[in-house]
């Protein structure tokens, strides 16, 4: 079911930068300003599994309106098609057959067609039979061990055999073994391409479709998409690099937050398989490519997160505008030539300087610089028709309720911050004493529901380091046609005395935890 946001919400004017996903869930925001005229933004849940933003450039609402039901029926129509998970979808169906030639769609035959020439140009390190060692570390997780050498081998054997035979005289495709396949991601890439092309058809002059977190930029419209520090686990965490990108896509795979654990023994693989040897890779903690197309870049970030860097940087060579950032085990980071033609200066989620004023929060340097604070916190899952992704401000104030930190601030339209009323109240307050307007660098794209993590670092929003003391811990959420909900925890902090606290979930709020130790 989708769920679309309200006039009011979509018809903002304002580009909200998005960041780039990390494993296929949302390489999560971080955001910073542009202004963009005429653009709409559009936001729907549970497309090809995942959230779906979008922005369209167009010469009026209407005409924007038109363009994103133009891209949500190609989503329909080819999930109907190439679904994994759908039983009733071709793809399903013919992945049922064994050795009898089947006839499919020009879609379905294009699917297994490109993902042969992948699978041969990326010597092997694309291929949907690492389904099979998927299953295995799986099965295994949940015995507490790993596989077997000889389970291992004998799995990898299974994969290197031929899956299906193509006919394209015929139009047919023949499965030919019993291994279990996984379209899912590389699907993904082209379908989106399909939605992106099908809303220009429909009179966008520019889209930008975000699925996932892998991003497919048309036509006359500017995106800037941050790329998320695979070494930081929190939301607010300063980005790698920030991309001004038009007329591309980009994709990002890595093995850095996912994992196959096995509970009893406490032993945890990576998610990403190579399906040359079945085996767990973690060389490479995230692998980000732009390229052309979305196809591209969606099958080289996967590839270049099983090949090593050097076949990485070879296989990109090779490939017309492939460009990749590579975050590599130790920390180390391998940009190709041209990736610096697109990245620009890009702003951190509050981390600014404004013009100097007093600081009301003390001497620089009162904080322990060896602790901080880790607020987790989860936006739940509500099962409504007219749900809409919901507004939400974290930030922390001192003893006399004064806001010293702005950690998140999540909003469709910085027009709408007033529907948070305590943070926007205060920070009228903040703004009137520190002469700074902050909102349009921190705000950030609204979240779909799931689990996030924020940290504070002990600064305020001028970058000094506050006095240890009490704080008081805020997060409100608003949510048009729902609810309202603000938690206000107080803890003790800046010292060197570790603390924990915990509040229950809500209507619109689940559970936080916040916990203060050392880095």
């Amino acid at each position: 079911m989708r769920f679309i946001f309200t006039h009011k919400q979509m018809a903002a004017a304002t580009a909200v930068p998005l960041a780039l996903a990390a494993v296929q869930q949302p390489v999560y925001a971080q955001a910073a300003a542009q202004t963009q005229a005429k653009a709409w933004n559009f936001a729907h849940e549970q497309v090809l599994g995942t959230s779906l933003d979008v922005r369209v450039r167009a010469a009026n609402f209407a005409e924007a309106q038109r363009a994103e039901e133009a891209a949500l029926a190609v989503f329909d129509r080819e999930d109907a098609r190439l679904s994994s998970w759908r039983p009733a979808s071709e793809l399903s169906r013919w992945e049922r057959t064994r050795f009898e030639p089947v006839k499919v769609s020009p879609e379905l035959f294009s699917l297994l067609a490109a993902f042969d020439r992948w699978r041969e140009r990326s010597s092997g390190a694309l291929d949907p039979s690492s389904e099979a060692a998927r299953q295995l570390w799986q099965r295994a997780a949940s015995e507490g061990r790993r596989p077997t050498e000889t389970e291992l081998q004998q799995t990898v054997e299974a994969m290197q055999q031929p899956h299906w035979q193509l006919d394209a005289a015929n139009g047919t495709a023949t499965r030919l073994s019993d291994v279990p396949l996984a379209f899912a991601t590389f699907a993904k890439s082209r379908i989106t391409a399909q939605a992106a092309e099908a809303a220009m058809a429909a009179g966008a002059e520019g889209i930008m479709l975000n699925v996932g977190g892998d991003i497919v930029v048309r036509g006359a419209l500017a995106q800037s998409v941050s790329v998320a520090d695979p070494l930081a686990d929190a939301e607010n965490a300063p980005s790698l690099a920030t991309l001004q990108i038009r007329d591309h896509a980009i994709a990002t795979s890595g093995s850095y937050r996912r994992s196959i654990a096995a509970a009893e023994s406490q032993l945890a693989a990576s998610h990403i398989l190579d399906p040359r040897t079945a085996a767990p890779t973690g060389h490479v903690l995230s692998s980000t490519v732009l390229a052309p197309d979305a196809e591209t870049a969606g099958a080289l970030a996967t590839a270049f997160s099983v090949l090593s860097p050097e076949q990485s940087q070879q296989l990109a060579a090779s490939i017309p505008g492939a460009e990749y950032l590579l975050v590599l085990q130790d920390g180390s980071e391998l940009r190709s030539p041209g990736w610096s033609h697109y990245e620009t200066a890009h702003l951190q989620p509050a981390a600014f300087t404004p013009a100097p004023t007093p600081a009301k929060t003390g001497a620089a340097g009162a904080w322990n610089p060896a602790y901080e604070l880790d607020l987790a916190l989860e936006l739940p899952h509500i099962d409504d028709a007219r749900y809409r992704r919901p507004y939400v401000a974290v930030w922390v104030e001192d003893s006399d309720h004064f806001p010293v930190r702005t950690l998140a601030l999540w909003t469709q339209n910085p027009r709408w911050l007033p529907e948070l009323k305590q943070w926007y109240h205060d920070d009228q307050i903040r703004n009137l004493a520190e002469g700074t307007d902050i909102s349009r660098t921190i705000s950030s794209a609204t979240r779909p529901a799931g689990k996030y993590n924020l940290k504070w670092d002990g600064k305020d929003n001028q970058g000094k380091f506050v006095k240890p003391g009490s704080y008081t811990l805020v997060v409100e959420v608003s949510r048009e046609h729902g609810g309202y909900q603000i938690e206000r925890r107080e803890m003790n902090l800046g010292g060197t005395q570790p603390a924990q606290l915990n509040a229950p979930a809500g209507q619109e709020l689940g559970a936080l935890s916040l916990v203060y130790r050392k880095r």
